[in-house]
């Protein structure tokens, strides 16, 4: 396998068919806790996604130092160390939003999708493709959250970007969006039933656009088969 091949393949993994939260299902506590509202989600997954680069690219470069009887303890141990510095820069630059996130941002050092990419890709491969491979996943992840926020916001209140100036500052509250207006919120969509509800709908999609394109690849098989028989028979 090339290089540019290896990278296809890597972000195809991440994004689609190896999505940490819609095919592997890890890290659903955060995922489905803190999705009440975009800017959650987005914060929650910029959080997730350095904590995934900067681990991938840690454990890479200490690979060949590491006994294999405790690789786990001392993989946990960097992850705990960059979760630390995320949470002390959110502190500093987002405390809004650090306080909405709450506990579910330290949680990040037990999400099984960082521990995973860790045990199962970084430790085993250089410094570059483990820092792409983290990229991916983080993007994966980091998209689920977003779209699972961006439903649960607009049916459960009716707004996009609500309390952007969380993380983004004083200027943000013009990104605000107001699609629908509601008396009073719709509470299924922003407690937890509503999370799992949207969570299984987004499931149910991808599922189905797999299988549409599976059933659409022997179709392009056979037919370019046909073409090669007519071209010989001729």
């Amino acid at each position: 396998m090339t290089q540019r091949s290896e990278y296809q393949e890597l972000a195809w993994q991440g994004l689609w068919k190896n999505n940490p939260g819609l095919v592997q299902l890890l890290g659903l506590c955060p995922l489905l806790a803190v999705t009440n509202t975009l800017t959650n989600a987005i914060g929650l997954g910029l959080a997730t996604l350095l904590v995934l680069v900067c681990s991938n690219a840690t454990v890479s470069l200490i690979r060949d130092y590491v006994p294999k009887e405790v690789r786990i303890p001392i993989f946990v141990l960097i992850i705990a160390a960059f979760v630390t510095c995320v949470q002390l820069l959110m502190n500093a630059y987002t405390f809004g939003l650090y306080q909405s996130l709450g506990i579910f941002l330290p949680l990040i050092v037990t999400n099984c999708a960082i521990i995973g990419r860790a045990e199962a890709y970084a430790s085993k491969n250089p410094l570059k493709q483990a820092c792409f491979d983290g990229l991916m996943m983080g993007l994966g992840f980091a998209a689920v959250l977003m779209v699972l926020g961006a439903i649960r916001e607009i049916f459960g209140q009716g707004t996009l970007f609500d309390g952007a100036e969380l993380l983004f500052g004083d200027w943000a509250t013009v990104l605000r969006i107001d699609i629908f207006h509601f008396d009073s919120k719709f509470l299924l969509a922003i407690l937890p039933p509503g999370a799992f509800i949207a969570m299984g709908f987004l499931i149910a999609l991808k599922n189905y656009i797999d299988n549409r394109v599976k059933q659409k690849e022997p179709a392009k098989e056979s037919s370019s088969i046909e073409r090669v028989r007519v071209n010989f028979d001729g």
